[in-house]
């Protein structure tokens, strides 16, 4: 009922963490179409003058008229106005009335730099009076010493009418573009008449808009799209990285670092030239990714942030063609990330391979190197200094994900630190077979493509908690007295099995990151303390008692849990060989052979390994790492003969 128990909580568990993943990239899915521009523009192309036409050869569908921009309108209009003036219209008239306007209006047509004024008589005929032969009762009276009155009054509704004639009177359009005529090449220059037959095009759609049935169909590709390129990444998660699909942190993690570039990059979109999203670090997240987990997945996550972002940007054939080889080379770059400095390098290296793709990119879609846009290479710089600030992130992520980064294992992998120098002096024995132990797992790690920084790094502190007692253990001894052989055997037992629970004690002491503690706890296993066990068994047969019916075996055997990662089961193995090494008579080849089949057939047969992903061929290739590296270890020496006294 126990073991049934187990089963239906993890059930439970995993179903419960596949339906939260499920929901996390349906969201980040949702967050792409909600950032995406909304659909109200009909016109399916992005282009600016002098740029290069990127889309296929275009032709006209229809007939249509080519517009004028907005400036020559504007200038043409200026030049038609100059005939214009405000219209005034006769208070009182006869034929000997003196054109008089008050003092107000006078300054309103001076301040509006006019040189006459329009007079509108009864029958609504207009005429143009110059402004040197208007008055107003000042003037008037000056030059006629008599006071006469003001007679002319402003028309506001024949100027509009006027003013309106005279703009409308200036043609918007001029020439036409005709049906089937080329508009513009694929790779052509966009010159300032190609410009303005597109630009004439699109506001022919615009007039025309979209219909409720394109909006639609608009959302429902969109929609589809984001969920395939979501729904692929999620596949190959479920079929290759289950581990990590059966967990929340991962996804969870992926999905903020998808939603974090996504934002980003609807923010600049929104609010800034179109051109500048090339300065956002899309690699951050490769680079970030690759940090804490492999390079498959790293590459996936970013593949699938760029589709989704290029659902938004004006030209996203160019986006992708430009995002795709620099994840490439932010992966390979940190394949063996070892160095803080690698990340400037890296910088460097996806720095030149935006420079050369998009070079090479438009020589062949031009063939002139002049039409080069230059302002591109300073985003492409910026873009290479943000990346380098990916650095002060990682710590953020490790905390709030409880993940562990490369450079952190590096750092923790330094035998100068207090921990490993305290470690050195108070169990020197248990230190170096630590080493030992360290350079065994890591080389056996290569040959698998396990993580080797992760086992050399586990190795060093995976017995750390003999620290506790280490005279407790013979290789600290230096040949005194051992003080378990002065307890009983199962308290004997019990005390060697206690430096799993003081690892765990010093590692949560100094703050050692989860994936150290697993191996800490597993790599032991469930393993029996064979040597007080076969005493305790040998000291009741001696005194005629069933060994059976005395001994609990579970006193004898370590808490586990067992080796569920590739990691964890190479470091049980090259721990108890490179222990038992130590205890081997003669170290022939044929010897230390025999030894390592011996224990690794001991730990399958005893049911330690059951729980890992490791193949016969894995098991064939550890085996033979561990024999060649003992034999290097234990290699025979040339004896220096001694002077002739």
């Amino acid at each position: 009922m126990q073991f049934s128990s187990i089963n239906i909580d993890n059930e439970r568990s995993s179903v419960a963490s596949t339906t939260l993943n499920v929901i996390v990239f349906a969201a980040v899915a949702l967050l792409s179409l909600l950032l995406q521009p909304t659909p109200d523009d009909a016109f399916p192309y992005h282009y600016e003058e002098g740029k290069t036409w990127t889309y296929e050869t275009l032709t006209a569908e229809w007939d249509y008229p080519l517009y004028k921009d907005e400036e020559k309108v504007k200038q043409e209009r200026q030049k038609a106005l100059e005939s214009y003036a405000p219209c005034y219209r006769w208070v009182s008239y006869n034929k000997q009335s003196v054109p008089i306007l008050s003092a107000k209006d006078m300054r309103e047509v001076e301040k509006g730099g006019y040189d006459h004024i329009t007079i509108v008589n009864n029958r609504h005929r207009t005429k143009a009076i110059p402004l040197s032969q208007i008055y107003t009762p000042k003037m008037a009276f000056e030059q006629t010493g008599r006071e006469m009155d003001v007679n002319l009054q402003f028309d506001s509704v024949t100027t509009a009418e006027v003013y309106k004639g005279i703009t409308e009177s200036v043609s918007l359009t001029e020439g036409a573009v005709m049906k089937g005529e080329t508009i513009v090449k694929y790779g052509e220059q966009i010159t300032p008449e190609v410009y303005q037959r597109l630009s004439s095009l699109n506001r022919i759609y615009d007039q025309r808009g979209l219909s409720r049935q394109h909006v639609v169909w608009s959302y429902t590709g969109r929609t589809l799209l984001a969920l395939v390129f979501v729904g692929l990444f999620v596949l190959y998660l479920i079929t290759f990285r289950k581990p990590l699909w059966e967990q929340t942190r991962a996804p969870m993690f992926f999905c903020l670092l998808i939603a974090l570039m996504e934002m980003l990059s609807a923010l600049v979109l929104r609010l800034t030239d179109a051109s500048l999203v090339y300065i956002l670090p899309f690699t951050w997240i490769p680079i970030l990714i690759r940090m804490f987990y492999d390079s498959r997945t790293a590459y996936f996550v970013h593949l699938t942030t760029v589709m989704l972002v290029s659902l938004s940007v004006p030209d996203p054939f160019l986006f992708l063609l430009l995002q795709l080889p620099t994840g490439m080379v932010a992966v390979v770059s940190l394949k063996d990330l070892t160095r803080r400095s690698q990340l400037a390098f890296t910088a460097i290296y996806i720095l030149l391979t935006y420079a050369f793709v998009y070079t090479l990119y438009h020589l062949a879609l031009t063939g002139d190197v002049s039409r080069i846009d230059l302002h591109i290479f300073l985003y492409f710089a910026l873009n290479g200094l943000l990346i380098i600030t990916v650095y002060s992130l990682v710590y953020l992520f490790e905390k709030m994900f409880r993940l562990v980064s490369s450079l952190t294992l590096v750092e923790l992998s330094n035998i100068n630190s207090d921990l490993m120098q305290t470690f050195a002096e108070k169990a020197p024995g248990t230190f170096q077979h630590s080493l030992q132990v360290s350079n065994l797992a890591s080389e056996a790690a290569k040959s698998i493509n396990a993580d080797a920084l992760l086992m050399r790094t586990a190795a060093l502190y995976h017995d750390i908690g003999k620290l506790a007692h280490p005279t407790w253990f013979i290789e600290n001894q230096n040949g005194g007295e051992n003080p378990l052989l002065a307890m009983s055997n199962r308290d004997a037992a019990r005390a060697v099995i206690a430096h799993v629970e003081d690892g765990e004690r010093y590692a949560r002491e100094h703050r050692l990151p989860d994936v150290v503690r697993m191996f800490i706890r597993t790599h032991h296993g469930t393993s029996l303390v064979r040597y007080f066990y076969n005493s305790e068994v040998n000291r009741l047969k001696s005194e005629g008692l069933d060994p059976g019916s005395h001994i609990h075996e579970e006193d004898f055997r370590y808490a586990g849990p067992k080796p569920e990662t590739k990691e964890t089961a190479i470091l049980m193995m090259a721990d108890a060989i490179e222990a038992r090494s130590r205890t081997l008579d003669s170290y022939t080849e044929q010897s230390l052979n025999d030894m390592v089949e011996q224990m690794v057939a001991y730990q399958i047969e005893d049911g330690q390994l059951a729980e890992t992903p490791l193949t016969f061929n894995d098991l064939s290739r550890i085996k033979q790492v561990f024999k060649e590296r003992l034999k290097s270890m234990y290699h025979h020496r040339i004896q220096y003969p001694d002077l002739k006294q």
